[in-house]
């Protein structure tokens, strides 16, 4: 393939949407239009990408560098129509010989494994254009090719169209293959002798067949790919197609999907095999799932990660992380921030924000547990509360190895408790608690020194308790307040 260049035209105001978010910004599966545009290209193989932008150009041009930082930014300040376009293309000195393939930024279910196969029937052509169209059923609306002797003789819109041009079902799709040279001398042929006084890029193609040129159609076996979305309804309708296409990928390389239609995947979701979706799941952003790993019923889980063999039931997770055989749920919460270790629990009706939980330890019921770190092993009792805001900062916990926490027990940040200690039923502890200490709260709190090495002798609490006792720590060591 020789030097590729890609115009993404982006600059539409997209006024149907009614929306104060341009057109090009509007999502579906984790991207934005224009973003999974430029993704196909990418795939495609272009060497250089050129994004014309216009309407709310302030807001699509960092989007779009955020993105693609190689590509380049043209200006069309005023919409003049799909050639006047590229011409802004052309003069910001981005294009130059090779093939120039023009696409469009509202177009988010082009392959770029299409636009290799277009690109290829072009240049083993030697055509001056090619054009990507389309079968359908039901053409009405659509430019329509017409044909005659080895190629394409022209495109006619709807409203020009004779009865026997309307009949014709294979449609202009819009995105073109170029041959660079022609294409820049071109342009400045095409005129604006039009109702709207706009220039547009096929006319480019009857000036080719004036020529001589040569000129032909690739028909995309998925018409599909090319359709745009103007308005919210096709929008909705654009992004159930894609997450069709993504969830039958997926199942495809070996993960089970109980019920497609209820399961949403984005497109930058990473799944191994063998991973279970269950019914009413949705996996979005960044989200990674290892193998062996059941999600759902219900859950949804954004910018997460999700470890060998875990098991997750009805949750909301956020930028968290759930170790590989642990389990999590039902009605849980993991905000930002949450990182529960390897066979770990965090059970039903348990909110967890900004805190680490250790390899083994449980939150099993009905807590809130923020800013703290918990040790391996330890488990903490049912409506347990970590108090971790004094009003103005968030400050942290850190509870020890094989802690036993009671039921009801309030820690009020900054506290240590140490391995191996124990907090009685309902206890508010604002005080450290020394490793393997019994620490009560009725009334003031008490500390009862070698409280596991006696009555949980033994026992992996009181082996822990022992062995922080002899290190000569008394305690973890000095908490750190943490802001949000």
């Amino acid at each position: 393939m020789s030097e590729l260049t890609v115009i993404v035209l982006a600059a539409g105001g997209g006024t149907r949407m009614k929306s104060k978010t341009p057109k090009m910004l509007h999502q579906i599966a984790g991207r934005s239009l224009v973003g999974h545009v430029l993704s196909a290209v990418s795939e495609a193989g272009a060497s250089r990408v050129v994004a014309v932008v216009g309407h709310q150009r302030e807001l699509v041009e960092p989007h779009i560098a955020e993105i693609l930082p190689e590509a380049v930014v043209a200006v069309q300040t005023e919409q003049l129509g799909t050639a006047h376009a590229v011409r802004v293309a052309v003069e910001a000195g981005a294009v130059s010989g090779g093939t120039v393939l023009v696409t469009y930024g509202d177009t988010p279910l082009l392959r770029g494994e299409s636009l290799r196969a277009l690109v290829a029937d072009h240049e083993a052509a030697g055509r001056a254009a090619t054009i990507l169209s389309g079968i359908v059923p039901e053409p009405f609306g659509y430019g329509r090719i017409l044909r005659g002797g080895a190629g394409v003789t022209g495109i006619v819109e709807e409203k020009d169209a004779t009865d026997e041009e309307r009949a014709i079902n294979e449609i202009n799709s819009g995105i073109i293959a170029f041959d660079g040279g022609f294409l820049a001398g071109v342009l400045p042929r095409i005129g604006n002798d039009n109702a709207k006084k706009e220039f547009y890029l096929t006319d480019a193609i009857a000036l080719a067949v004036a020529d001589g040129l040569g000129v032909d159609a690739f028909v995309l076996d998925d018409v599909s790919e090319a359709e745009g979305a103007n308005d919210r309804a096709q929008l909705a309708a654009l992004g159930k197609i894609l997450n069709d296409r993504i969830v039958t990928r997926w199942m495809k390389d070996g993960v089970t999907v109980m019920d497609p239609a209820t399961t949403w995947i984005d497109a930058d979701v990473e799944l191994a095999p063998d991973v279970t979706i269950l019914p009413g799941t949705q996996l979005i952003g960044a989200t990674r799932i290892d193998e062996d790993a059941v999600v759902g019923p219900d859950c949804t889980l954004k910018d997460t990660e999700v470890g060998h063999g875990a098991r997750v039931v009805r949750t909301q997770a956020e930028l968290a992380v759930v170790g590989p055989g642990a389990n999590v749920g039902p009605f849980s919460y993991l905000r930002p921030g949450t990182v529960l270790g390897e066979e770990g629990k965090i059970g039903g009706f348990v909110e967890v924000k900004n805190s680490t939980i250790g390899p083994g330890a449980k939150v099993p019921h009905l807590s809130y547990v923020g800013d703290a770190t918990i040790g391996e092993g330890t488990n903490i009792g049912a409506g347990t509360i970590f108090a971790n805001y004094d009003g103005v900062n968030k400050h942290r916990t850190r509870i020890g190895r094989h802690v036993k926490s009671g039921s009801g027990v309030t820690f009020v940040a900054p506290v240590v408790v140490g391995d191996g200690a124990t907090t009685g039923g309902e206890a508010l502890i604002r005080e450290d608690v020394p490793p393997g200490a019994l620490a009560v709260s009725a009334g003031q709190q008490r500390i009862i020194e070698g409280w596991a090495l006696v009555k949980r002798a033994g026992t992996a609490q009181a082996a822990a308790a022992e062995e922080a006792l002899e290190s000569g720590v008394p305690i973890l060591g000095e908490p750190s307040a943490t802001g949000e």
